[in-house]
Protein backbone atom coordinates (compact mmCIF):
# COMPACT_ATOMS: atom_id res chain seq x y z
CA UNK A 1 0.00 0.00 0.00
CA UNK A 2 1.29 3.68 -0.54
CA UNK A 3 0.81 5.09 2.84
CA UNK A 4 2.33 8.38 2.05
CA UNK A 5 -0.62 9.07 -0.62
CA UNK A 6 -3.07 7.53 2.05
CA UNK A 7 -1.77 10.19 4.27
CA UNK A 8 -2.03 12.89 1.95
CA UNK A 9 -5.27 11.94 0.72
CA UNK A 10 -6.46 11.67 4.69
CA UNK A 11 -5.25 15.49 4.81
CA UNK A 12 -6.65 16.52 1.41
CA UNK A 13 -10.01 15.22 2.85
CA UNK A 14 -9.56 17.13 6.30
CA UNK A 15 -8.79 20.11 3.99
CA UNK A 16 -12.21 19.44 1.90
CA UNK A 17 -13.73 18.98 4.95
CA UNK A 18 -14.04 22.49 6.08
CA UNK A 19 -14.38 23.87 2.58
CA UNK A 20 -17.79 25.43 0.95
CA UNK A 21 -19.88 24.61 3.57
CA UNK A 22 -23.54 23.44 3.31
CA UNK A 23 -26.60 25.08 4.21
CA UNK A 24 -26.83 25.93 7.76
CA UNK A 25 -30.26 24.83 8.53
CA UNK A 26 -29.17 21.12 6.43
CA UNK A 27 -26.32 21.10 8.63
CA UNK A 28 -28.26 21.61 11.91
CA UNK A 29 -30.28 18.65 11.00
CA UNK A 30 -27.63 16.29 10.13
CA UNK A 31 -25.37 17.28 13.27
CA UNK A 32 -28.47 16.61 15.39
CA UNK A 33 -28.56 13.36 13.63
CA UNK A 34 -24.88 12.31 13.84
CA UNK A 35 -25.06 13.34 17.67
CA UNK A 36 -28.14 10.95 18.17
CA UNK A 37 -26.19 8.38 16.37
CA UNK A 38 -22.92 8.59 17.41
CA UNK A 39 -23.02 9.53 21.02
CA UNK A 40 -26.55 8.49 22.72
CA UNK A 41 -26.84 5.37 20.92
CA UNK A 42 -23.12 4.74 22.19
CA UNK A 43 -24.27 5.41 25.72
CA UNK A 44 -25.95 1.75 26.46
CA UNK A 45 -22.95 -0.08 25.86
CA UNK A 46 -20.21 2.72 27.38
CA UNK A 47 -21.97 2.16 30.57
CA UNK A 48 -22.38 -1.29 31.22
CA UNK A 49 -18.78 -2.20 30.25
CA UNK A 50 -17.55 0.88 31.95
CA UNK A 51 -19.54 -0.20 35.49
CA UNK A 52 -18.30 -3.70 35.19
CA UNK A 53 -14.73 -3.16 34.26
CA UNK A 54 -14.42 -0.57 37.44
CA UNK A 55 -15.68 -3.40 39.41
CA UNK A 56 -12.97 -5.81 37.61
CA UNK A 57 -9.88 -3.27 38.38
CA UNK A 58 -11.47 -2.59 42.26
CA UNK A 59 -11.65 -7.09 43.01
CA UNK A 60 -8.21 -7.93 41.14
CA UNK A 61 -6.48 -4.91 43.21
CA UNK A 62 -8.08 -6.09 46.03
CA UNK A 63 -7.07 -9.94 45.51
CA UNK A 64 -3.49 -8.89 45.01
CA UNK A 65 -3.57 -7.36 48.55
CA UNK A 66 -1.54 -9.87 50.09
CA UNK A 67 0.43 -7.37 52.56
CA UNK A 68 -1.38 -6.34 55.89
CA UNK A 69 0.57 -3.51 55.92
CA UNK A 70 -0.92 -2.20 52.69
CA UNK A 71 -3.61 0.02 53.86
CA UNK A 72 -7.16 -0.89 51.91
CA UNK A 73 -7.61 2.64 50.60
CA UNK A 74 -5.16 1.23 47.85
CA UNK A 75 -8.32 -0.23 46.37
CA UNK A 76 -9.90 3.18 45.87
CA UNK A 77 -6.35 4.65 44.30
CA UNK A 78 -6.33 1.95 42.21
CA UNK A 79 -9.19 2.47 40.48
CA UNK A 80 -9.46 5.97 40.24
CA UNK A 81 -6.18 5.93 38.65
CA UNK A 82 -6.86 3.10 36.27
CA UNK A 83 -10.07 4.45 35.08
CA UNK A 84 -9.11 7.90 34.89
CA UNK A 85 -5.95 7.44 32.88
CA UNK A 86 -6.59 4.71 30.83
CA UNK A 87 -9.24 2.60 30.67
CA UNK A 88 -12.11 5.41 30.20
CA UNK A 89 -10.02 7.18 27.26
CA UNK A 90 -8.25 4.58 25.82
CA UNK A 91 -9.85 1.34 26.05
CA UNK A 92 -13.43 2.90 25.99
CA UNK A 93 -12.13 5.08 22.55
CA UNK A 94 -10.85 1.58 20.56
CA UNK A 95 -14.40 -0.54 21.80
CA UNK A 96 -15.69 2.96 20.05
CA UNK A 97 -13.45 2.07 17.31
CA UNK A 98 -15.21 -1.23 16.85
CA UNK A 99 -19.09 0.41 17.23
CA UNK A 100 -18.46 3.97 15.89
CA UNK A 101 -16.19 3.90 13.33
CA UNK A 102 -17.95 0.69 11.80
CA UNK A 103 -21.00 2.74 11.78
CA UNK A 104 -19.19 5.58 10.03
CA UNK A 105 -17.53 3.42 7.57
CA UNK A 106 -20.36 1.47 6.37
CA UNK A 107 -22.97 4.72 6.22
CA UNK A 108 -20.39 6.28 3.99
CA UNK A 109 -18.99 3.29 2.01
CA UNK A 110 -22.74 2.39 0.98
CA UNK A 111 -23.42 6.06 -0.06
CA UNK A 112 -20.55 5.09 -2.15
CA UNK A 113 -21.44 2.16 -3.35
CA UNK A 114 -24.93 3.29 -4.46
CA UNK A 115 -23.75 6.38 -6.08
CA UNK A 116 -25.22 8.61 -3.51
CA UNK A 117 -21.94 10.62 -3.35
CA UNK A 118 -21.62 11.16 -6.72
CA UNK A 119 -25.30 12.33 -6.88
CA UNK A 120 -24.14 15.02 -4.27
CA UNK A 121 -21.55 16.19 -6.40
CA UNK A 122 -23.83 16.44 -9.28
CA UNK A 123 -26.43 19.02 -7.15
CA UNK A 124 -23.21 21.06 -6.83
CA UNK A 125 -22.71 19.75 -2.57
CA UNK A 126 -19.25 19.53 -1.11
CA UNK A 127 -19.92 15.71 0.09
CA UNK A 128 -17.34 16.19 1.85
CA UNK A 129 -18.57 19.20 4.37
CA UNK A 130 -21.73 17.18 4.15
CA UNK A 131 -21.09 13.73 4.90
CA UNK A 132 -17.92 14.22 7.39
CA UNK A 133 -18.71 17.55 9.20
CA UNK A 134 -21.76 16.75 10.73
CA UNK A 135 -19.37 14.11 12.65
CA UNK A 136 -16.73 15.66 13.19
CA UNK A 137 -18.34 18.24 15.40
CA UNK A 138 -21.10 15.39 16.82
CA UNK A 139 -18.24 13.88 18.34
CA UNK A 140 -17.22 16.65 19.76
CA UNK A 141 -19.41 16.04 22.34
CA UNK A 142 -17.37 12.50 22.93
CA UNK A 143 -15.77 13.91 26.22
CA UNK A 144 -19.53 13.65 27.52
CA UNK A 145 -19.45 9.85 27.05
CA UNK A 146 -16.09 9.20 28.46
CA UNK A 147 -16.87 11.55 31.72
CA UNK A 148 -19.80 8.92 32.05
CA UNK A 149 -17.14 6.10 31.83
CA UNK A 150 -15.18 7.63 34.32
CA UNK A 151 -18.34 8.16 37.04
CA UNK A 152 -19.67 4.25 36.09
CA UNK A 153 -16.11 2.76 36.19
CA UNK A 154 -15.26 4.18 39.50
CA UNK A 155 -19.15 3.40 40.65
CA UNK A 156 -18.58 0.21 40.06
CA UNK A 157 -15.14 0.00 41.56
CA UNK A 158 -16.92 1.12 45.05
CA UNK A 159 -19.88 -1.38 44.45
CA UNK A 160 -17.31 -4.13 44.01
CA UNK A 161 -14.96 -3.19 46.58
CA UNK A 162 -17.81 -1.98 49.12
CA UNK A 163 -20.13 -4.77 48.44
CA UNK A 164 -17.78 -7.46 47.80
CA UNK A 165 -16.43 -7.28 51.35
CA UNK A 166 -13.18 -6.18 50.16
CA UNK A 167 -13.22 -2.47 51.85
CA UNK A 168 -15.17 0.03 53.47
CA UNK A 169 -17.10 2.69 51.46
CA UNK A 170 -14.85 5.22 53.70
CA UNK A 171 -11.48 3.50 52.96
CA UNK A 172 -12.18 3.58 48.96
CA UNK A 173 -13.35 7.09 49.22
CA UNK A 174 -9.91 8.39 50.95
CA UNK A 175 -8.01 6.23 48.13
CA UNK A 176 -10.13 8.10 45.28
CA UNK A 177 -8.80 11.38 47.12
CA UNK A 178 -5.23 10.35 48.24
CA UNK A 179 -2.48 12.19 45.63
CA UNK A 180 -5.03 13.31 43.16
CA UNK A 181 -3.70 15.32 40.97
CA UNK A 182 -6.22 17.61 38.58
CA UNK A 183 -3.67 17.81 35.77
CA UNK A 184 -4.26 13.59 35.17
CA UNK A 185 -7.83 14.95 34.30
CA UNK A 186 -6.55 17.51 31.99
CA UNK A 187 -4.30 14.78 30.64
CA UNK A 188 -7.25 12.35 29.91
CA UNK A 189 -9.56 14.75 28.41
CA UNK A 190 -6.78 16.40 25.91
CA UNK A 191 -6.48 12.62 24.90
CA UNK A 192 -10.15 12.41 24.65
CA UNK A 193 -10.31 15.18 21.99
CA UNK A 194 -8.02 13.92 19.68
CA UNK A 195 -9.16 10.23 20.22
CA UNK A 196 -12.97 11.62 18.88
CA UNK A 197 -10.70 13.46 16.07
CA UNK A 198 -9.31 9.85 14.97
CA UNK A 199 -12.68 8.05 15.84
CA UNK A 200 -14.77 10.89 13.16
CA UNK A 201 -12.52 11.03 10.08
CA UNK A 202 -10.02 7.45 10.35
CA UNK A 203 -13.53 5.91 9.28
CA UNK A 204 -14.61 8.96 7.35
CA UNK A 205 -11.94 8.42 4.87
CA UNK A 206 -12.07 4.15 4.74
CA UNK A 207 -15.40 4.82 3.57
CA UNK A 208 -15.46 7.69 1.19
CA UNK A 209 -12.50 6.40 -0.73
CA UNK A 210 -13.54 3.16 -0.94
CA UNK A 211 -13.92 1.13 -4.30
CA UNK A 212 -16.15 -1.83 -5.07
CA UNK A 213 -19.59 -3.42 -3.91
CA UNK A 214 -21.24 -4.59 -0.62
CA UNK A 215 -18.24 -6.78 0.47
CA UNK A 216 -16.07 -3.94 0.18
CA UNK A 217 -18.17 -2.20 2.14
CA UNK A 218 -17.63 -4.63 4.82
CA UNK A 219 -13.92 -4.85 4.16
CA UNK A 220 -13.22 -1.31 4.85
CA UNK A 221 -15.62 -1.45 7.82
CA UNK A 222 -12.77 -4.07 9.33
CA UNK A 223 -9.89 -1.68 8.19
CA UNK A 224 -11.29 1.26 9.41
CA UNK A 225 -11.48 -0.60 13.24
CA UNK A 226 -7.66 -1.95 12.56
CA UNK A 227 -6.09 1.04 11.66
CA UNK A 228 -7.99 3.65 14.37
CA UNK A 229 -7.48 1.43 16.77
CA UNK A 230 -3.64 1.72 15.89
CA UNK A 231 -4.16 5.13 15.45
CA UNK A 232 -5.29 5.75 18.88
CA UNK A 233 -3.15 3.66 20.49
CA UNK A 234 0.23 5.20 18.80
CA UNK A 235 -1.45 8.87 19.36
CA UNK A 236 -2.06 7.36 23.33
CA UNK A 237 1.65 6.77 23.46
CA UNK A 238 3.14 9.97 22.00
CA UNK A 239 0.52 12.14 24.06
CA UNK A 240 1.32 10.30 27.30
CA UNK A 241 5.25 10.52 26.30
CA UNK A 242 4.71 14.55 26.00
CA UNK A 243 2.44 15.48 28.60
CA UNK A 244 3.41 12.70 32.02
CA UNK A 245 7.13 12.42 31.25
CA UNK A 246 7.98 15.96 30.85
Amino acid sequence: MNYVGNVGQYFMMLKGTFIKPTKASVLRQLILKEIDDLIIDSLGIVAFISFFVGGVVAIQTALNMDNPLIPESLIGFAARQSIILEFAPTFISIIMAGKVGSFITSSIGTMRVTEQIDALEVMGINSLNYLVFPKIIAMLFYPFVIVIAMFLGVLGGYVAGVYGGFTSGQNFIAGLQDDFIPFQLAYAFIKTFIFAMLLATIPAYQGYYMRGGALEVGKASTTSFVWTSVAIIIANYIITQLLLTS
